[in-house]
């Protein structure tokens, strides 16, 4: 008879119970993997707020206006007062910028990290009293109120912007940037390139024939 050898079979049984094992975590392993999981959301809600306006049928990009577009801007504006609204206000330097020039400056913007970046930096420059920012679609927010507007569009979004206009201002002073209005012409033309401004001014005689015509 073959004598049992006690070392090899505790050989035996400590693979058998590191075969079957269940493998677990450390504390530390545990931690890190919910701080990697945690920042993987983080970044994916930040980034869905950016990447999202591009499902939209007319989309309005995050690009920064440039020193001298808001040089521009703050040139067409000399002689005027009152409310001020940025249609698409991104970072809300222009915003910021037209109430260091004493303007009551409005901003709408569907990305809520922009929203909250503006009131940051309007609040860091001083001015926070004299402008607000909207988390807000601009299509569906009134402009009525508003005697200066400003617009840095995209091509395809100019023709139903300028119907809203159309439709809703009174006595207002249009301020298009990048893109001119496809159907008015501006009673002014400053810089040119990427930088030139359109100035147009909207009123009761502004409204296309038809509007005219039914009292709109």
């Amino acid at each position: 008879m073959v004598e049992k050898c006690e070392f090899c079979e505790e050989i035996q049984r400590q693979h058998r119970e590191s075969t079957y094992k269940t493998p677990t975590l450390s504390k530390t392993g545990k931690v890190l993997l919910a701080l990697s999981g945690g920042t993987a959301l983080a970044l994916t809600t930040v980034c869905y707020a950016f990447v999202s306006p591009a499902f939209r049928k007319i989309t309005l990009p995050y690009v920064p206006a440039t020193p001298t577009q808001i040089r521009n801007i703050v040139k067409a504006l000399e002689g005027r007062s009152g409310r001020l609204i940025d249609l698409g206000s991104g970072d809300g330097r222009i915003v910021i910028e037209t109430a260091k020039k004493g303007f009551k400056s409005d901003g709408v913007e569907l990305n809520p990290w922009l929203v909250l970046y503006s009131k940051w930096s309007a609040w860091r420059q001083g001015v926070s009293n004299y402008c607000s920012f909207f988390k807000t679609d601009l299509w569906k927010y009134s402009l009525t109120p508003y005697p200066n507007i400003v617009i840095f569009g995209v091509e395809q979004m100019m023709p139903p912007l300028e119907e809203k206009f159309r439709k809703e201002l009174v006595n207002s002073c249009v301020i298009a940037c990048r893109f001119p209005l496809t159907n008015s012409k501006p009673v002014l033309t400053i810089g040119e390139g990427i930088d030139a401004v359109w100035c147009y001014e909207f009123n009761q005689t502004s409204a296309s024939p038809t509007q005219r015509k039914s009292g709109r």
